[in-house]
């Protein structure tokens, strides 16, 4: 089958088609720099991740993704207030935070990323169209806020299908100043308290735009009139991209072919968020689980479920890791060959030539199913534990003929080149070189009391051998085994791996 999404304004799983041959422009709404980003926040970017690199690997497509940053808004100025610190600081602080937890997590750099800030004339220039066609007022009380006027917008609650009658007043602006409680904030007019740096110059008065201006004018200004792809997290649907949508299509542009929107990540049932409480932020985790670990476990459920967060659920992740990690080691020293490149051989043949097999492709081509495609994964994984224990047993690791070792690199390839494209290939330099190391961690505690108590077995059986007392040695083998721990046999002694 061919790529199908799951559009979110149509709810309808639809074959995708680029508007132009060959390229696809993707939106998406970065997180508001007000406070450092939890797992929550960066869940999106993860999911997003995916999609591009199964674009480009998978379908050779060639992908511009904007991803904005909104450096300027209400909690911006509340919190930097509070803080005694300038609104702008305080934003580009935690811009960088969030720039930093991003890159730990091997999230790609978009193709361009840019500031609400830095576009202030194209937000007017939007403004201005809507004025003219009339589906925008300035309020009559001298605040200067300009606002959408939602009634004259046939279209408005198409997105996720509502009725105007049914929906809660927009709560951005003083209500005084609206024609409609549900109209929302195009540009907010400066009010006293507020910096006077947080305000431009604009035909209705000094101010700064509104949030849902910002993305229409940015995502129009890299991508143009028609892009193909806008997503975002679920919570984003109402009100953001609604807006987004009516005014930017009030204004005589196509704007976004398909919307997709990926689940919260939830404790106790609870969406993820600094007000719960329950926040966990991306470099207080990874100062003890792996960065690796932590992008596998955010990446490897559905983008469209949500993911529960739970005492155990980053140690599974862990394991699942180890497995994997444990086979490419065993598979490469085999094979005699660096992981460095088996990559960069596997990146430049690309999914057209085969490196995918058919039922990953046919998983990730299924709305990006990574469940299903992991568990290809975890099949080749096996098959090429299989493969290894056969040359093992088959005498030292040397041993063997062409076609077994044909075969075990053609699965290593197929394993690296999946987990590529799902952004947690354990050779990928990129972890290598600082951001996949572990961290000094309760696991680390744990993978080094295993590797001792292996070790121990290991000798024993040893032991057992040399003393001819097979029976033993096999028993001690069986009982690793069960446990999940394969023995290899090599000319240099036993190895082992979790399975």
């Amino acid at each position: 089958m061919s790529l199908h999404l799951f559009d979110t304004a149509t709810r309808e799983l639809r074959p995708f088609e680029p508007l132009r041959p060959g390229c696809v422009g993707v939106y998406i709404c970065g997180l508001t720099t007000q406070g450092s980003p939890h797992i929550g926040h960066v869940r999106f970017a993860v999911a997003f991740d995916i999609l591009r690199r199964w674009l480009e690997r998978g379908h050779g497509y060639d992908v511009t993704l904007v991803r904005n940053v909104t450096d300027i808004d209400d909690k911006i100025l509340t919190k930097s207030a509070q803080a005694d610190r300038p609104w702008w600081a305080w934003s580009y602080l935690h811009e960088r935070e969030t720039a930093k937890a991003l890159d730990l997590l091997g999230v790609l750099p978009p193709t361009y990323e840019p500031r609400a800030t830095g576009h202030i004339t194209e937000q007017l220039e939007l403004i201005g169209t809507l004025l003219e066609k009339g589906h925008a007022y300035a309020a009559e009380d001298g605040s200067g806020d300009v606002y959408f006027d939602v009634r004259s917008w046939p279209g408005y609650g198409e997105l996720t299908r509502q009725r105007l009658e049914d929906m809660e007043p927009a709560g951005d602006a003083d209500p005084r100043g609206k024609r409609d409680p549900r109209d929302f904030a195009l540009w907010k007019g400066h009010k006293e308290g507020e910096p006077e740096t947080a305000s431009w110059p604009a035909p209705s008065g000094r101010g700064r735009p509104g949030w849902h201006l910002e993305c229409s004018a940015m995502a129009r200004k890299y991508l143009g009139d028609a892009f193909d792809i806008h997503g975002g997290g679920v919570d984003l649907r109402f009100p953001h991209h609604e807006n987004e949508q009516a005014q930017s299509r009030a204004a005589g542009l196509p704007f976004a072919g398909t919307w997709l929107h990926n689940a919260w990540v939830t404790v106790k049932g609870a969406k993820m968020g600094k007000s719960l409480g329950n926040a966990l932020a991306v470099t207080e985790l990874t100062r003890t689980v792996r960065p690796l670990v932590l992008r596998y476990y955010l990446g490897a459920v559905h983008y469209r479920s949500v993911i529960e967060y739970g005492e155990g659920s980053l140690a599974e992740a862990a394991a699942s890791v180890e497995r994997v990690e444990g086979f490419l080691t065993r598979a490469l020293e085999t094979l005699g060959e660096s992981g460095a490149a088996l990559t960069d051989e596997v990146r430049a043949e690309d999914g057209r030539h085969g490196v995918f097999p058919e039922a990953f492709r046919a998983a990730m081509d299924d709305d990006l199913n990574v469940s299903e495609a992991l568990a290809v994964v975890f099949g080749a994984v096996r098959e090429g534990n299989k493969l290894l224990e056969a040359r093992s047993a088959g005498g030292s690791a040397g041993s063997g003929d062409g076609a077994d070792v044909g075969a075990l690199r053609h699965t290593a390839a197929q394993v690296v080149a999946m987990l590529d494209v799902l952004g947690c290939n354990p050779l990928d330099p990129g972890w290598s070189a600082g951001a996949g190391q572990p961290a000094e961690s309760g696991q680390d505690r744990g993978r080094q009391v295993l590797e001792a108590l292996v070790a121990e077995r290991l000798q024993a059986r040893a032991q057992a051998r040399q003393d001819k007392d097979f029976a033993t040695a096999d028993a001690i083998r069986d009982q690793l085994s069960d446990l999940g721990v394969v023995i290899e046999d090599t000319a240099t002694g036993a190895r082992w791996a979790l399975r």
